[in-house]
């Protein structure tokens, strides 16, 4: 990919202060582009050297002010900001689904419309969303996370459609990713080879794996891709597991 096709572009990345988000963003701006970050961790967002606004993407009144402090019209979007407030088991409330929703589901279509409305949206504008392979396959308790995330999936083709002949939308459906060196701790988690060899590639993703893909989609190398989403998970979704594989057992005690 070249650079100059990125040179000079304005992009919104939300949740962008810390793991997947951060490194988009880093990678875009190494490309030229005036990134605007929006998040609710003030204290990482203003030590990225981004353009950065600190805010929960959840209220309507915070979108519009960040969308009013924007100058110019916006060439990318990145939809990655999402949150989990777990489910059925733990208690999550109405108005907590209802909030994981307002951040993983309304946000993005509202700040595309709102762009819209005001003429921001650039010609040719790339909406990248990022979903989740949650969106197809679950651990028990994550009803809030998963909804989010199967919404924001069907909510990448529905707008392709819409914005046909305006802008690209496609999502990006990450797996199993390590986000620890882009958070503010620098923790490094170490994985087993077990955890590894869950995985066809032999490995745990990282953030510049989402990143990579995120970056081709908005190029013009990809311009003839919209209302896709993409799987991005090291083959872990298409490996079969049956008790007894590789030693692997299900542990059933608590149904007894």
């Amino acid at each position: 990919m070249s650079n100059a096709s990125f040179h000079g572009k304005a992009a919104i990345v939300t949740g962008g202060a810390n793991g997947i988000g951060r490194c988009i963003a880093k990678r875009l701006s190494s490309l030229g582009v005036q990134v605007h970050v929006i998040d609710t961790d003030k204290e990482a967002g203003e030590k990225s050297g981004l353009s950065f606004f600190h805010g929960d993407i959840a209220d309507k009144g915070t979108l519009d002010r960040f969308i009013g402090a924007l100058a110019g019209s916006v060439d990318i979007i990145i939809n990655n900001a999402c949150v989990s407030r777990r489910g059925l088991l733990s208690g999550c409330s109405y108005e907590d689904f209802e909030y994981v929703l307002r951040i993983g589901v309304t946000a993005p279509y509202y700040i595309t419309s709102a762009l819209l409305e005001k003429g921001m949206l650039s010609q040719g504008a790339s909406i990248i969303n990022i979903a989740s392979t949650r969106a197809f396959q679950s651990q028990e308790d994550t009803e809030s996370y998963s909804a989010a995330k199967g919404g924001i999936a069907a909510l990448t083709h529905a707008m392709s459609v819409s914005l046909a002949g305006r802008a690209r939308v496609n999502s990006i459906s990450p797996g199993w990713i390590d986000t620890s060196r882009y958070h503010e701790s620098g923790k490094v988690c170490e994985w087993s080879s077990q955890d590894k060899s869950q995985h066809p590639v032999m490995r745990i993703g990282e953030p510049e794996d989402i990143a990579s893909m995120a970056l081709f989609l908005c190029s013009e190398e990809a311009g003839f891709i919209t209302g896709q989403d993409f799987v991005v998970d090291g083959g872990m979704s298409k490996l079969m597991v049956y008790h007894g594989d590789h030693g692997w057992s299900y542990d059933t005690e608590k149904d007894k």
